[in-house]
């Protein structure tokens, strides 16, 4: 076997895959070469390959000081397997749905080398072999078409650097049909599928024969830029500055950006504001609707009359105040009085200054006054602590406007209003401006609504700025709490939680040890000097300080948060660290691309309203079904199951970014907060995270970093027009 780097091919069939990686396809793997009796190590980019294919690898021998020789590819071509052995391997992989290993034993035995054309072109002749009828004959054949598509478009996208879990999204978003649509306009990559950028979409362009100035691609191209500014956050932008990064972004002209940009608004793939200083903003569609629709709600409900039954709202308070047992602050009494005064109103301030004593006597008051109440929040366990505090049921916005996955939208809207006197909506902060939108034109005219949140926390995932537009408008009635009622004896969470909102940079004295952390403290620090170290110290907070010192599950009752996806105490790493030791499961999915075992702590990242799971939703994952690639995940009590392309939706939750903990609160919070995380230190950011911690938290950390978060209040402004419109209405 070659040793020294020299140019050579090589061909065989792939036996094992040893590592993976879905972002970019790296593999390490056994191939078995051509009349060869033993495998050799291959690495390289090999994205959608699976056992039992035929390679054909263009590329160098070379020698690791620790494994030996390896074949380093290049580049490589893929077949089908043409040996019965290839075939066997192939089909029994888990990759064709409704297949095991002892089915594709079967069946390779009873068709041989025909094998793969007999279910390709007479897939009802599978029934000959013994244990396959012919419904399981139909769904064998449904899933080979479904993996030859797949396999197709993975063949036909990989040299433009598509990796296998994007291949997948764009089959789910495309079908059968994908690869003729993306010839036939690559950009609409782009348009759909999260993750691919311009430039893949370009070198595919480059390939069809697409100018670099041509209408197509500058017109794409500038409805992306929109797309991208709408990702941080912008429900709008300036259209001099949208056109300068569009000509950056698409290495194109300022004067065809303008163009394009002319042209795209006249064709309605954006829409045109202009401000009263004259200054013309561009947005997306539903952008410019949803704002829209949001102002006319606002005017709508302040411009009507209440449906409430009289009230004298001083006695109201009075007996709340008798009913809870202990007197309430002023500005408590005013909330509460704005609530029940105002057909719209705002509660804001941070923890424990009393949002949840002001709630309660509302509900209470209302109660005794048999209007109808109607309680939601945006997330399943922000809709449950609602339900705790105010002893009322509570639901996700969601559930509330009822949505109908078939028809695509929310059955409870304008037309068809909610049945309630008063909706109350708790952690109003996560609000973006669609589900705003959805939510206030549902709102029936006579009745009161009452948004409550904390502004000081982080912005909604989605875009838009709702909850701060609304309070800078000056058109709804506020009330900011301010007065902290949970002293500090009670909670240093609270304590910290208000010190670093002001900017304050105070801290625990730092530990330096798992070990040393207290049972009887809720805030603590560990100290850690680098991503390596600060990793290996979340872990030992999760297997000694929960497991051992508090004697909780370090599953179920811990949660870390970090400000990152990437680096060694990012989301990612913490996710593969914790899942190796905390989870002994031997058990796991039998795709390479899916890591997952039963047991696994999982989060839900989009939408998926026909299985009533909900972006940020988390849960356990409580079996996998092997063979026909199937998942059951146990999210608070509803069973949920997840076929193979659907499991995209799903990512591992030991570790989650602090974005997607809004809403949530967790027994134990695990924070690390590093100088290598400076691009996202911001007050807002740390301030949030603290505030998920329902009993302890412990930061995890550089001190000097978590001081720059404290100090860093220059959180990136998001542009959006909602207040502008609030103002005109």
């Amino acid at each position: 076997m070659p040793q020294t780097s020299t140019n050579d091919t090589l061909t065989g069939v792939l036996e094992r895959i040893k590592y993976s990686n879905d972002e970019d396809g790296y593999l390490i793997a056994d191939l078995r070469p051509e009349k060869a009796t033993e495998t050799v190590v291959i690495v390289g980019k090999f994205p959608g390959v699976q056992c039992g294919e035929t390679l054909r690898i263009q590329g160098n021998w070379t020698r690791h000081p620790a494994h030996g020789a390896q074949f380093k590819g290049t580049r490589f071509e893929s077949k089908l397997p043409a040996s019965i052995y290839g075939i066997r391997k192939y089909l029994g992989s888990g990759l064709v749905k409704g297949v095991s290993k002892g089915i594709a034993d079967r069946i390779v035995k009873h068709f041989g080398k025909d094998t793969l054309r007999i279910i390709s072109e007479e897939s009802a002749r599978l029934q000959e072999v013994g244990g396959i009828g012919k419904q399981r004959a139909r769904s064998i054949k449904v899933a080979w078409d479904e993996q030859s598509h797949i396999r197709d478009l993975s063949l036909f996208l990989a040299p433009y650097g598509v990796n296998p879990t994007q291949i997948l999204k764009i089959y789910k978003e495309f079908g059968f049909v994908a690869v003729d649509l993306i010839k036939e306009n690559p950009f609409k990559l782009a348009r759909s599928i999260k993750g691919i950028g311009f430039k893949t979409c370009d070198r595919i362009g480059i390939n069809m024969g697409i100018g670099n100035d041509s209408a197509q691609r500058v017109d794409a191209g500038i409805e992306f830029v929109m797309q991208e500014l709408q990702d941080e956050g912008h429900t709008a932008f300036p259209e001099r500055d949208l056109a300068n990064a569009a000509a950056e972004k698409l290495e194109i002209d300022q004067d065809i950006a303008r163009t394009g940009l002319e042209r795209v608004l006249e064709n309605k793939l954006l829409k045109r504001f202009v401000h009263n200083d004259d200054t013309a903003y561009s947005q997306l569609p539903y952008n410019f609707t949803a704002e829209e629709n949001i102002a006319a709600s606002v005017k709508r409900l302040i411009d009507s009359d209440s449906g409430l039954p009289p009230i004298k709202r001083d006695l109201a308070v009075a007996w709340a105040q008798e009913k809870a047992g202990f007197e309430f602050g002023d500005l408590q009494k005013v909330a509460i009085d704005k609530a029940l005064a105002n057909k719209v109103s705002i509660l804001t301030g941070g923890p424990g200054t009393g949002k949840t004593t002001i709630l309660r006597a509302v509900v209470a008051i209302l109660k005794a006054k048999k209007a109808r109440v109607l309680l939601a929040a945006p997330t399943g366990r922000a809709a449950q602590r609602l339900s705790e505090t105010t002893r009322a049921f509570g639901q996700t916005i969601h559930r509330l406007l009822k949505f109908d996955p078939a028809e695509g939208s929310f059955t409870v809207n304008e037309n068809k209003p909610l049945n309630a006197d008063v909706i109350i909506v708790d952690e109003a902060s996560m609000l973006d401006t669609r589900l705003a939108s959805s939510l206030f034109q549902a709102i029936p005219t006579k009745a009161h609504f009452i948004l409550v949140g904390d502004i000081d926390q982080l912005p909604s995932v989605g875009a838009g700025n709702v909850l701060k537009d609304l309070i800078h408008s000056k058109r709804i009635p506020v009330t900011r709490l301010d007065v902290v009622f949970r002293q500090t004896k009670y909670s240093s969470i609270v304590h910290y939680a208000h010190a670093i909102n002001q900017g304050q940079v105070s801290l625990p004295t730092p530990v330096n040890d798992a070990r040393e952390l207290v049972k009887n403290k809720d805030f603590q620090f560990v100290a850690a000097s680098d991503q390596e170290d600060c990793a290996t110290k979340t872990l030992d907070v999760f297997r000694v300080f929960v497991r051992e010192t508090l004697n909780l599950d370090p599953i179920n009752d811990a949660q870390a948060l970090a400000p990152m996806h990437k680096g060694g105490a990012g989301v990612g790493n913490l996710n593969e660290i914790l899942q190796e030791n905390l989870n002994r499961s031997q058990e796991s999915m039998p795709f390479r691309y899916l890591k997952f075992k039963p047991g696994d702590k999982i989060i839900q990242t989009r939408n998926s309203y026909d299985k009533g799971v909900f972006n940020g939703d988390i849960g356990i994952i409580e079996s996998i079904d092997g063979a026909n690639g199937t998942v059951e995940v146990d999210f608070d009590g509803l069973s949920v199951s997840y076929e193979k392309a659907d499991l995209l939706d799903l990512k591992l939750a030991y570790a989650i970014s602090i974005h997607k903990s809004q809403g949530s609160e967790y027994p134990v919070v695990v924070i690390p907060i590093l100088k290598a995380h400076f691009m996202m230190l911001q007050r807002n950011l740390i301030y949030t995270a603290i505030t998920r911690g329902k009993k302890k938290v412990v930061i995890i950390g550089d001190p000097a970093a978590y001081a720059m978060a404290a100090k860093n209040s220059d959180s990136k402004q998001r542009c959006t027009l909602l207040k502008e419109r609030l103002t005109l209405a």
